[in-house]
């Protein structure tokens, strides 16, 4: 999630994998847990709801303009 912009930081994907706020094709997702193309990932994190598609896995880091070549934003919505 780090290497995808989705969040700013590999620790705070860490943090919220083990807290039970991010899942991987509805299941829960652990730190580890391979991604493939195809993959839906689903975060709670900072009051907001994103859930996306994988469409393609960076081989190194990516910057912000380059983000949306690599995954397909599905839903955004605030939580309440």
């Amino acid at each position: 999630m780090d290497k995808l912009c989705i969040v700013k930081h590999r620790s705070i994907a860490k943090k919220a994998c083990d807290k039970g706020l991010v899942f991987l094709n509805g299941s829960e997702a652990r730190p580890s847990k391979k991604v493939h193309v195809g993959d839906i990932i689903k975060v709670t994190l900072y009051g907001f709801i994103l859930e996306c598609e994988i469409t393609e896995i960076p081989k190194g880091n990516i910057g912000k303009s380059e983000m949306q070549n690599y995954y397909k934003l599905l839903v955004k919505n605030q939580t309440t």
